[in-house]
């Protein structure tokens, strides 16, 4: 019965990260991406203490990939400019650490790392809030749409 419990949760949590992903603007995915790399990185962390080195390994990879595969991958040097360049330096930077994090088994370099992709989460976090705010300002300020529709006498 408890199998049965757990792949049922599982199929939820899968189909209610989809739903949140097909729905999601390009910065909410963005965010999305920074949640799972410091997920995966603080999983990591506890199986390091654990001294648990398969699953260590298989999280920080986990993570690396997100910020490979997700994060450098969708940068647009060209329209991103100096921004661009800087974001993909740092990227890379991470990825050596989390490398150097899993060879050295070093808390430290996790913790570093993952201070890095909170700080940069934040940052995504409130440019989306600025941008519903301009949002919300952009619809009150909007004149109400009139009516084609005649009541009465004109």
């Amino acid at each position: 019965m408890n199998a049965t419990a757990d792949r049922a949760a599982s199929a939820y949590a899968k189909v209610d990260v989809e739903v949140g992903v097909l729905g999601a603007s390009p910065e909410a995915l963005v965010v999305m991406l920074y949640d799972g790399a410091i997920k995966a990185i603080g999983v990591a962390r506890t199986e390091m203490q654990r001294k648990n080195h398969a699953a260590k390994g298989a999280q920080l990879s986990k993570a690396i990939g997100i910020i490979e595969e997700g994060l450098l991958a969708s940068l647009d040097p060209e329209a991103g400019g100096e921004i661009a360049a800087n974001l993909q330096a740092l990227y890379e930077y991470m990825t050596r650490q989390l490398m150097v994090a899993n060879l050295q088994n070093s808390v430290e370099t996790l913790d570093e790392v993952t201070g890095l992709l909170r700080d940069l989460k934040g940052a995504w976090e409130s440019l989306i809030t600025m941008q519903a705010s301009r949002a919300a300002n952009a619809a009150a300020e909007a004149p109400a749409p009139r009516s084609s529709a005649s009541y009465g006498k004109a």
